[in-house]
């Protein structure tokens, strides 16, 4: 009944419709739940990062989620083995949301590890080509089959008003799968990726800034922007 996953090899569309409903569902459900996610971080007294995970939490068990009964492991805030059926297919998932908050000068990158993507890392840093691979594999397999890997970023930016934070408003990014390299990061030179912030030097693990606008020169729909109320969320193509 279930598409084998890396048969999406040859079917790239139909991995991106699979990415693209994703990346609506996470962001209806952040709609959903922004009045509360603005008055609790406002309220809390947390790191702002702590509180970004337990907002994206919460609003996802919200919404609710096709379940599967497996544990998924990983450097990621949100896990979940779920299912995705589709009028010509059905296929098992692994969901996986991380979260990120940051004040607002730091809106247009999201910073990740190479255990949060399935994709080879192409760019520019230093005056040098980097190529690192991501560790997360395309298909993950388990005792109860292989599952799709899916990863969305959900970046809440913010700014201190009075010693208050205030959410200003919340990115949700769909990073694609490595089965997409070519579409999306072929070379150094043709990339979504800037330098992060680690001093390799100093034997910092690497990291790697995710460029929003660079991600929605490639397909608009990968990069949501959820506003505040009383603004309006539109969704864009």
């Amino acid at each position: 009944m279930f598409q084998d996953p890396d048969s999406l090899r040859e079917n790239l569309p139909r991995l991106e419709g699979i990415e693209k409903g994703t990346v609506r569902f996470v962001s209806q459900a952040i709609y959903s739940f922004r009045e509360e996610a603005q008055d609790i971080f406002r309220k809390e007294k947390d790191l702002a990062g702590d509180i970004g995970e337990d907002l994206t939490r919460e609003a996802l068990d919200r919404v609710g989620v096709s379940k599967i009964e497996e544990r998924l492991f990983g450097k990621i805030d949100y896990k979940r083995a779920r299912y995705v059926f589709n009028n010509e297919y059905a296929i098992k998932q692994a969901l996986f949301v991380d979260s990120k908050a940051e004040k607002i000068e730091g809106k247009d990158t999201a910073t990740i590890q190479t255990t949060q993507t399935s994709m080879k890392i192409k760019h520019i840093r230093s005056g040098r080509a980097v190529n690192e691979s991501g560790k997360l594999p395309v298909t993950l397999v388990t005792t109860n089959g292989r599952y799709l890997v899916t990863t969305i970023f959900v970046k809440y930016n913010y700014e201190v008003v009075r010693d208050e934070n205030r959410l200003v408003n919340v990115i949700v990014a769909g990073l694609p799968n490595g089965m997409l390299q070519e579409v999306y990061n072929p070379t150094a030179e043709d990339t979504i990726w800037r330098a992060g912030r680690n001093a390799p030097t100093r034997g910092e693990a690497f990291r790697v800034r995710l460029v929003f606008d660079l991600l929605k020169g490639k397909k608009r729909w990968r990069v949501q922007e959820i506003p505040m109320p009383p603004q309006n969320f539109v969704w864009h193509e």
